[in-house]
């Protein structure tokens, strides 16, 4: 589980910095629109920054997601509960290729993945198909 660190505390805060320049605060004078949207990516900056510096984070790693357009999301392993199961994290990072991050609440993934409990999706996985999972569409994150 990922906790937050002062690399990322430094990340977080650049960005910030780096979205309020004085050349992008000039034409927030002149353009409503533009100062509508700044505010409303500075919320969605926020937002990522008190996840990043103050939730728990379950980073899991599928990069034969994109290729298969699921990824195995574990529910137990050596019939004892695991993965979603047990995860005490807040989010859920998905890394599904070395270029897209899916972040996800962990309660919001519980939910993604109920249904699918009992059906053809429902699957045995992991290191020697020892963990059970569900094959949970990309597209549906």
């Amino acid at each position: 589980m990922w906790k937050k660190s002062a690399n990322y505390e430094c990340c977080a805060s650049e960005l910030l910095r780096s979205q309020q320049t004085k050349e992008t605060q000039k034409e927030v004078k002149f353009n409503n629109d533009f100062r509508h949207d700044l505010e409303v990516g500075q919320l969605g900056e926020k937002l990522l920054a008190d996840i990043l510096e103050n939730r728990t984070i379950e980073v899991k790693k599928d990069l034969k997601a994109m290729k298969t357009g699921n990824v195995f999301i574990e529910y137990s392993s050596r019939g004892k509960r695991s993965g979603l199961s047990t995860s005490e994290a807040d989010w859920w990072a998905l890394i599904v290729s070395e270029e897209v991050i899916k972040l996800v609440k962990t309660d919001y993934l519980k939910e993604l993945c109920r249904p699918y409990l009992g059906t053809k999706r429902d699957v045995k996985g992991g290191d020697n198909d020892t963990s059970k999972g569900i094959l949970l569409p990309v597209k549906e994150i």
